[in-house]
């Protein structure tokens, strides 16, 4: 890490506007249900500690979502800006994630990566996740 410090802490309302670029940024290309804002929206109603940010002197660096739904925890959105990647900012906010998580006596984490993302996939595996052999099946359920 560079000399400025990365503060992790509960997302801001004020947050909002730095959040959305940074997401239409990262996830460039995401479908319409997963648009910011509602996303943003939903994760306030649910464990919305688990919401965290990545300050650098006072910028916001980074997000990620968390939650446990009594079973397992799961990961969504670790994102970090590219000007302020390859510091430990990522690595960072999964340690605060997974302290969050381990805190709501969750015993153990998933997330999804697109297969064709080995770079992603090699940094979750450098945090000590396997890769699952498990079908991933989704349906939407509203718009």
């Amino acid at each position: 890490m560079t000399s400025q410090a990365c503060q992790i802490g509960p997302y801001r309302a004020s947050d909002q506007a730095d959040v959305v670029a940074l997401w239409e940024d990262v996830f460039r290309g995401d479908p319409p249900a997963n648009a910011p804002l509602g996303m943003i929206q939903r994760k306030l109603t649910v464990q919305p500690e688990l919401f965290l940010v990545a300050r650098v002197d006072g910028a916001l660096a980074g997000t990620v979502l968390a939650g446990f739904d009594g079973v397992r925890g799961w990961i969504h959105h670790l994102a970090v800006a590219p000007g302020f990647r390859r510091r430990g900012i990522a690595s960072a906010l999964m340690r605060a994630a997974e302290a969050g998580l381990l805190a709501l006596g969750c015993p153990k984490v998933n997330l999804q990566v697109r297969t064709t993302n080995a770079e992603v996939v090699a940094f979750y595996r450098s945090l000590g996740y396997a890769v699952e052999e498990r079908l991933s099946l989704g349906k939407r359920i509203s718009d």
